[in-house]
């Protein structure tokens, strides 16, 4: 691929350059990738707070915070995200680049030592996690689990998302659960990191203006010597791991004090093969994807029974999710005619027209990720962890060999796995 070059350090541990003088910052990262499981979903979700608070040579926030100002401003961020049946813990660092600075120094070099201090060298006394930090972000964490519901919509889909993976792991919350924090201590929370660090999947990743001795600099760098070779854990996002098997529709209904019905309908494309992934982005640009999708042209403009319809892609578990607000005794009518847009589908009731739009839109959306430092490394990211890598060009030509019987044919494929309401 052009712009990136990816490089092995040890086994399970890789470096990526992300090449790009497009942006006067570099920005940092390193994800640590490991399978969701019950044990230690919560733990790990924890981690990330817990290493941001200090280092063995900076021992505070504040240190870290004095450390980054003197960096001329630079920034750090760190959070939890769910992947496919995977838990990443992600931290960023982003720096002004050498070339902008007023006077000769490698802000690179010293941003690189920072980050790597903070995910590879904890504060620890007496060879555990400072207990007063642990507690303090136990209540934090507890908060966020508990606050989600403060958004109706995203709750929605987590519970839509739960009832169709029941008892598999892509069902776990990203943040755990509360009833987790109550036995998580300073000295268990410290041997998760260990077995976390020995045994997960590490990507470093650099975007900016990158020069050739950043590597050796990584390479030698004592907390990655450190690091031990390993088999890392972690789910590829290939084919294997998104096939469906055909389910029973089912429906869900919560109740909640809300004044707008929330409604999902999760849907599973069976029998996936390597290319339908891109047929998928057209078929789901045509049914809800844009503001001309039949979603949003029936449900919502047409009949007035929603206040947003919608539609989402998620590659990596093969799920298609339609999401609206309506009004509570609109439900058997959205429904229904929801229901009626897939069958259409199906049925091959939609245009070239709709096919030509969807496919611009798709495009747009492409060339846009290198426009954002993020975006293109999260992007980068997602191709590692599918274990296939694909170049902008390649992947607009892959879209645009989408044809409107490619689109009928996954059509087809697709069932409703789950309908979930969230009602008053």
């Amino acid at each position: 691929m052009e712009n990136i070059i990816n490089i092995n350090i040890k086994n399970g541990i890789d470096l990526h350059f992300i090449k790009t003088n497009k942006f006067k910052t570099n920005l940092l990262s390193v994800f640590l990738t490991t399978p969701l499981k019950n044990e230690t979903v919560t733990k790990n979700a924890l981690i990330p707070a817990i290493l941001r608070r200090g280092t063995q040579e900076m021992q505070t926030q504040e240190e870290i915070s004095i450390a980054l100002e003197e960096m001329y401003g630079a920034s750090f961020d760190c959070g939890v995200d769910k992947i496919g049946d995977n838990q990443v813990l992600k931290f960023y660092l982003e720096t002004i680049n050498n070339s902008y600075l007023p006077q000769e120094e490698d802000n690179l070099k010293n941003a690189i030592n920072i980050l790597l201090e903070v995910v590879f060298n904890p504060l620890l006394i007496e060879n555990k996690f400072n207990n007063e930090y642990v507690e303090s972000e136990k209540n934090n964490l507890k908060q966020v689990i508990e606050g989600r519901k403060d958004s109706k919509a995203t709750y929605a889909l987590e519970q839509c998302i739960q009832a169709m993976y029941e008892n598999e792991p892509y069902a776990l919350y990203k943040y755990g659960r509360v009833e987790d924090l109550e036995n998580i201590n300073s000295e268990n929370l410290y041997n998760q990191y260990k077995n976390l660090i020995k045994n997960c999947k590490i990507d470093i990743f650099i975007s900016g203006q990158i020069d050739e001795n950043i590597k050796t600099n990584i390479i030698n760098n004592e907390y990655i010597k450190e690091l031990q070779e390993r088999n890392p854990e972690y789910i590829v996002n290939n084919k294997e791991s998104r096939k469906k098997q055909q389910k029973q529709e089912q429906e869900k209904t919560e109740s909640m004090d809300i004044a707008q019905g929330k409604l999902i309908l999760g849907l599973d494309i069976l029998n996936e093969q390597d290319n339908d992934k891109y047929i998928a982005l057209v078929y789901n640009a045509i049914l809800g994807g844009t503001p001309t999708s039949k979603l949003f042209q029936n449900v919502r403009e047409k009949n007035s029974l929603a206040y947003t319809a919608s539609s989402s892609y998620i590659r990596q578990k093969a799920n298609i999710f339609i999401k609206c607000g309506i009004e509570i005794n609109n439900y058997e009518k959205a429904v229904k005619i929801i229901k009626e847009q897939i069958e259409d589908m199906k049925n091959g009731n939609f245009t070239q027209e709709n096919i030509n739009q969807a496919k611009t839109n798709i495009i747009a959306t492409i060339k846009f990720i290198p426009d954002e430092q993020d975006t293109e490394l999260m992007y980068y990211f997602s191709q590692e962890l599918s274990g296939y890598q694909m170049n902008y060009e390649e992947y607009i030509e892959k879209v645009n060999y989408v044809t409107k019987e490619n689109v009928i044919d996954l059509a087809n494929k697709i069932q409703i796995n789950t309908i979930y309401f969230l009602k008053n």
